[in-house]
């Protein structure tokens, strides 16, 4: 996972806080900071802050969202010197998702995404168990779920429906 900037003053510490805290638009339970996509927090001598952000993938629709909401979480803090960067590379991963997000997934309802293979690759994924009663005995309905980056899968043991989030 990525983590905050070098720079280590009591602004910038508590600067990385306020945008660490900031809620994921699409899976409300995750914030910027488990969901990996918060790469870097700076805040000058004047107090302007700058925040780096990757998408999960390019044109994903909650970016402005969630650039809007930054700027909402500072401003509610009293500072409105604030610019967000998208940054595309290095790439997002799913491996950059902490464990706790991971978990926060799973108790959401959401399969969190398995391990990648060796080399980064993606492995084929065979069975995801349900989050609901735990079954390996799953399918993938859709290969898009409720957004780009989810599945819908069934279990065939409760017969109920859950999102798989996608290993990328």
């Amino acid at each position: 996972m990525v983590t905050a900037s070098t720079v280590s003053t009591p602004g910038t510490t508590r600067a990385w806080e306020i945008a660490a805290s900031v809620l994921d638009p699409e899976v409300p339970v995750l914030t910027i900071e488990d969901l990996g996509i918060l790469r870097e927090v700076r805040e000058d001598a004047h107090g302007h802050v700058h925040v780096q952000i990757t998408p999960t993938y390019s044109g994903c629709p909650a970016m402005d969202a969630i650039r809007s909401d930054i700027e909402q979480a500072f401003a509610a803090a009293g500072n409105h010197d604030v610019s967000v960067e998208f940054v595309l590379a290095p790439a997002w991963t799913t491996d950059w998702m902490s464990e706790d997000g991971k978990r926060k997934l799973k108790a959401y309802g959401i399969a969190p995404p398995q391990p990648r293979g060796s080399g980064g690759a993606v492995s084929l994924i065979l069975t995801v168990r349900c989050t609901l009663c735990g079954s390996p005995d799953t399918r993938e309905l859709s290969r898009f779920g409720s957004t780009a980056c989810k599945s819908l899968w069934v279990c065939n043991q409760c017969k109920e429906p859950f999102d798989y989030f996608k290993a990328i």
